[in-house]
C-alpha cells in the first residue's frame, strides 16, 4: 500500500496503541513499531523504515518518538506527524504526572519507600547495559575509544558541560569524516520542500517552542521557577544527541548541583518510574519540573504549580521535536549523504558511551552508598563514596538484577518488577 492511501482514522489508532504500549525504552519502542507498521500493516517497506530510523538519528531529541513523527508525516504530511508523535508521548505524560503526584504526596509510606529502594539499584543495571549495547556498535576504532574515555573523564573529573561535550565530539568526528554515509536503496517520498515550506515551518513551530518560554520570561522574570525550568529544557532539546540515558548525565548535573531541584536520589527516582512507563525515556524530564515547581510553587497551590511545571517541561522538551523532522524530512536524501555529517554523528555516539558511562558512575556512588565526598587531587575534585555508608540493601538487590539482566537476559520490566518487590520485601523486613 502507498502512504497515501492509509486511512487517517486507521493510521490514528495505530499510532494511539503504539503510545500505549510503547514500554522498554528506544529499542522496545522501535521493534514495536517495525512489527505494527512494516511486518504487519505494510504500510511502508524495510528499506524506508531504516532510511527514516537513519534520518532521525541525526536529529537531537528522542529517536523513538522522532520516527514515529516522520513515518507519521511520511503518511499523511504535518496532519499525520502531528497525530503520530502526540500520541506516542500522551499516556506517558498522564502515567508520570500520576506518578508524580503519588512521589510528593505519599513518598513517606513505607511500601513506596521500598518499591524505590528495590528500583534504584536496577536502574544501575538497566544504564550498564545501555553502555554495553552502545558501546559494541560504535566504539569500533581506536579514535573511537579515545573520543569515549574523554568524554567520560571530562564530564566526571572536570565536570565539563555536557553540550560542550557533544560539541566537540561532532567537530572532531566531522573534521576526520572517517565514515561516509550509507546508501538507501528507497528513496523517501517526494516533497518540494522549498524555502516557502521552511520559513512556515519555523515560524509555526519555532513559535509553538519558544513562545512559553519568552512570555514566561517576560511576565515573570529571569528567576522565576517557570522561567528556568523554560529557559532549561529548551537548551535541553538542542543537545539531546545520544539518546536519553545520555542527556540524563547533563539533565542530572544542572538539576541536582545548579539549580538544586532535586536530591541525586530523586533523580535516580524519576528515572525508575520513566523506565516503568510507555513514552519515552526522556519523560524523567517531566518528574524533575513537576519536583521543581512543586517545591517552589510561588502564589499557586503545590500540586497545581507541580502540574503546570511538568506540563512546560514536556512541552519544551517535544514541541523542537516536531520542527527538526518536518524542516529536515524533504531533504532527509541530501543529509544522508553527507560526509561530514555522517562523522559528525560517529563522534558523538562514541562520546555519548563515555557520557553515559559517567550516568553510571554519579547513579551506583549515590545508589549504593549513603554518604559521597569529595577527593582532591590538584585542582580536580573527584566524589568519592564514604566506604563505611555502604548501603548493604543496594548492592544486594543491584547483584540480583544483575544476575537477571545478564544471566537470565530478563526483560526490563521484569528486572524492576523483581527488583521493585525485593526492595518492598527488605523494607517491612
Amino acid at each position: 500500500m502507498k502512504p497515501r492511501e492509509v486511512p487517517l482514522g486507521d493510521a490514528a489508532r495505530v499510532w494511539a496503541k503504539i503510545g500505549l504500549l510503547s514500554f522498554g525504552g528506544p529499542a522496545g519502542q522501535i521493534a514495536l513499531m517495525h512489527r505494527l507498521l512494516v511486518e504487519e500493516k505494510r504500510w511502508i517497506s524495510e528499506a524506508r523504515f531504516l532510511h527514516a530510523l537513519n534520518f532521525c538519528m541525526l536529529l537531537p531529541g528522542p529517536e523513538a518518538q522522532q520516527l514515529a513523527t516522520y513515518i507519521g508525516w511520511m503518511l499523511h504530511r504535518i496532519r499525520g506527524g502531528l497525530i503520530a508523535g502526540t500520541l506516542f508521548v500522551v499516556p506517558g505524560f498522564i502515567v508520570i504526572l500520576a506518578l508524580s503526584t503519588l512521589y510528593v504526596t505519599a513518598g513517606n509510606l513505607p511500601v513506596v519507600q521500598g518499591l524505590f529502594a528495590g528500583l534504584k539499584p536496577a536502574v544501575i543495571v538497566i544504564v550498564v547495559q545501555a553502555v554495553m549495547r552502545i558501546g559494541r556498535r560504535s566504539l569500533d576504532t581506536p579514535a573511537a575509544i579515545a573520543l569515549a574515555l574523554t568524554a567520560f573523564v571530562a564530564m566526571f573529573a572536570f565536570k565539563v558541560p555536557f553540550p560542550l561535550v557533544i560539541l566537540i565530539a561532532a567537530l572532531a568526528g566531522a573534521l576526520t569524516r572517517r565514515s561516509a554515509a550509507e546508501p538507501v536503496r528507497e528513496a523517501a517520498p517526494e516533497h518540494p520542500g522549498g524555502f516557502g515550506y521552511a520559513a512556515r515551518c519555523i515560524a509555526v513551530f519555532g513559535s509553538l517552542w519558544l513562545a512559553p518560554t519568552a512570555a514566561l520570561l517576560a511576565m515573570l522574570g529571569p528567576d522565576h521557577v517557570f522561567s528556568n525550568i523554560g529557559v532549561f529544557f529548551s537548551k535541553m532539546a538542542v543537545v539531546t544527541f545520544g539518546g536519553a540515558y545520555a542527556v540524563l548525565a547533563y539533565v542530572s548535573q544542572e538539576a541536582v548541583a545548579t539549580y538544586g531541584w532535586l536530591a541525586p536520589g530523586e533523580m535516580i527516582d524519576g528515572l525508575a518510574m520513566a523506565e516503568t512507563t510507555p513514552g519515552p525515556l526522556i519523560m524523567v524530564t517531566q518528574f524533575v519540573g513537576f519536583v521543581a515547581a512543586y517545591r517552589d510553587p510561588a502564589a499557586l497551590s503545590p500540586l497545581m504549580a507541580g502540574f503546570l511545571g511538568g506540563a512546560l517541561t514536556t512541552w519544551v522538551t517535544f514541541a523542537p521535536c516536531f520542527l527538526w523532522i518536518f524542516l529536515g524530512a524533504p531533504h532527509i536524501e541530501r543529509l544522508r549523504r553527507s560526509r561530514a555529517l555522517s562523522g559528525a554523528l560517529s563522534g558523538v555516539t562514541a562520546a555519548v558511551v563515555g557520557v553515559i558511562v559517567n550516568l553510571a558512575a554519579w547513579f551506583a556512588l549515590h545508589t549504593l552508598f549513603t554518604d559521597v565526598g569529595a577527593v582532591r587531587l590538584g585542582s580536580v575534585a573527584l566524589e568519592a563514596p564514604v566506604l563505611a555508608s555502604l548501603n548493604v540493601q543496594a548492592v544486594a538487590i543491584t547483584l540480583a538484577a544483575a544476575v537477571l539482566v545478564f544471566g537470565f537476559r530478563a526483560s526490563v520490566m521484569t528486572t524492576l518488577a523483581v527488583a521493585g518487590a525485593l526492595g518492598i520485601a527488605t523494607q517491612f523486613l
